[in-house]
């Protein structure tokens, strides 16, 4: 039976920024359109988003367990892989935090009166599911990190900013794609690594299809589009110039993804990776707080 700290291991909370980064932009956002901050609508945006995020990795765990995709591999702790786990029992676990962010998502629809979102809510969680869960994953297909842009970078962010402000802007929708970017920067990292052993099991992601090289390219393409992208702003938001700190952070992660051929010597990108994607935020938000304070 798997221990406690074995269960956090499984929950992989290295990729939780992805989660975070977008509803602190998302916020930054909301406060340009508002000028005040709706805390208690962000921090139900932030337990539906941690709750969908836990729970795609426990739904990862099972499904690529169950299927041998994790027999042989260099990572984080799998819980089904491994044989720690029941694999019945980390799909239940799967299914609770799903069940617990659709409460959660449904109650922050109706305070906010955000009702076009529910449909969102239930897509979000049926594409979660749908990632490496049922008889045709899309993450096998080589379309995980389209959805993972989608639903962390774009539903997310604007989500966020919706339920708090009724509309949305420019900012919100640059902030979502650059923070979309950076969740996809993470995961193909993370599918980088692994192409030796997804390509064995016929596990199609876009870092397979791709193949190693384009795949290490298109991972520091993203991470300085990212960048790149709120600078649009800086006619209407001077301090948004800020952002471009975010590439020092780059330096080390793109030069480990261009240069180590290891599969294990990717492991610490995928941390690096989230660390950049919060600071981004951070940076994004302290841009926007700032010129808000100083119009």
């Amino acid at each position: 039976m798997a221990t406690i700290a074995q269960w956090v291991a499984g929950a992989r909370l290295r990729t939780l920024p992805i989660v975070i980064a977008p509803v602190v932009i998302g916020t930054a956002a909301a406060v340009d359109i508002t000028g005040k901050l709706a805390w208690f609508e962000a921090v139900l945006a932030l337990a539906v988003g941690l709750l969908l995020q836990v729970g795609v990795n426990y739904s990862n765990d099972y499904s690529d367990g169950i299927r041998g995709t994790d027999d042989v591999r260099v990572g984080p702790l799998r819980l089904t892989g491994s044989g720690l786990a029941n694999p019945k029992t980390v799909r239940n676990a799967a299914f609770a935090c799903y069940g617990l962010a659709g409460i959660v998502g449904a109650f922050l629809v109706v305070y906010t009166a955000s009702w076009p979102l529910l449909l969102v809510g239930v897509a979000a969680i049926l594409a979660a599911w749908g990632y490496t869960g049922g008889k045709n994953p899309y993450g096998y297909r080589g379309l995980g990190e389209v959805f993972v842009f989608i639903f962390f970078g774009l539903v997310a962010t604007l989500g966020t900013t919706y339920t708090q402000a009724q509309q949305l802007t420019l900012p919100a929708y640059l902030g979502a794609v650059g923070t979309g970017l950076m969740a996809t920067a993470l995961l193909m990292a993370n599918n980088i690594r692994d192409i030796p052993t997804d390509s064995e099991v016929g596990k199609l992601t876009l870092a397979v299809r791709l193949g190693d090289p384009v795949a290490r390219v298109s991972y520091v393409m993203m991470l300085a589009v990212a960048i790149l992208l709120p600078l649009v702003l800086v006619s209407t938001h001077p301090w948004m110039w800020l952002i471009l700190l975010t590439a020092l952070l780059c330096l080390a992660p793109c030069w480990i993804v261009l240069r180590k051929h290891d599969p294990g010597a990717l492991i610490p990108v995928l941390k690096q990776t989230g660390i950049i994607n919060l600071v981004y935020a951070a940076l994004f938000t302290v841009a926007i707080v700032m010129d808000k304070a100083l119009a």
